[in-house]
């Protein structure tokens, strides 16, 4: 079998921290963090560089299986807060070629991690969204703030009815098993909840090489996220991605 059924909509890909929407034909991914090698160079921190192989392997394979038409990326396509590296810039470039090879349409919601990403839009010829974009039935937004169409919803505006599900990233959700001899291992997760009457999906970091954060292990406190700060985690399913399997694992609250 190579996907989950999560929705009648919605289907995970085996092995892969990636999601298709099929009434879109679009597949979400989250956190490349583009140039991440070449920044930790620079620091003095040196790795092989594999980031971007691993993305483009990953994608090139849910493409093949999905027909996707579309790449949605949920933020933070690029590593530095602030300018834009020279190593982010060509990496960019590269999947943005990548992304043209493969006959599809690139579309980037803003991350924290994406100032002046907007100078390259015509260059790169990309869709770039602030914040958050209303596709279909879903709301796409990064995550490191809540919403415009959320937040409105204080001042007495309810979430656009036509949105059934919010899908976002920022969080780089994983969880942590430990065994009996108190070895732990970390998988990357989706986390598939609800937040105010609506669905919501949390993607995994793409990223090959940020593990992220153990929501089983970490107090709600201590989340990046606003909104999983609101949500109730503990009733999340946490859907773990390894070693070629997406597999169910249940309820944060079971898993702490």
């Amino acid at each position: 079998m190579n996907f989950m059924k999560l929705t009648n909509d919605i289907y995970l890909i085996d092995g892969l921290p990636i999601a298709y929407i099929k009434s879109i034909s679009a597949i979400a991914i989250s956190d490349l963090h583009l140039g991440y090698e070449g920044i930790a160079a620079k620091a003095g921190v040196y790795a092989p560089k594999s980031n971007l192989k691993k993305i483009k392997e990953m994608v090139g394979d849910a493409l093949g299986k999905t027909g996707a038409s579309t790449i949605i990326v949920t933020g933070d396509i690029k590593n530095e807060f602030s300018s834009v590296d020279i190593d982010e810039y060509s990496e960019m470039l590269e999947f943005v070629k990548f992304a043209k090879r493969k006959n599809t349409r690139l579309i980037l919601i803003k991350g924290n991690h994406d100032n002046f990403v907007d100078r390259y839009k015509t260059l790169f010829d990309i869709e770039i969204f602030a914040q958050e974009m209303q596709k279909g039935k879903y709301l796409f937004f990064h995550g490191e703030e809540m919403p415009k169409s959320i937040s409105k919803r204080v001042k007495g505006n309810n979430i656009s009815e036509k949105v059934e599900m919010l899908i976002m990233g920022h969080e780089h959700p994983a969880i942590s098993l430990i065994s009996r001899i108190r070895r732990k291992e970390k998988l990357k997760c989706f986390l598939f909840g609800e937040y105010r009457g609506k669905q919501l999906l949390v993607l995994p970091a793409i990223n090959y090489l940020m593990q992220g954060t153990d929501i089983n292990l970490e107090p709600k406190s201590r989340l990046l996220s606003p909104i999983l700060k609101k949500a109730d985690i503990n009733r999340f399913r946490a859907i773990a991605v390894g070693y070629g399997e997406t597999l169910d694992f249940g309820r944060i609250l079971d898993l702490r």
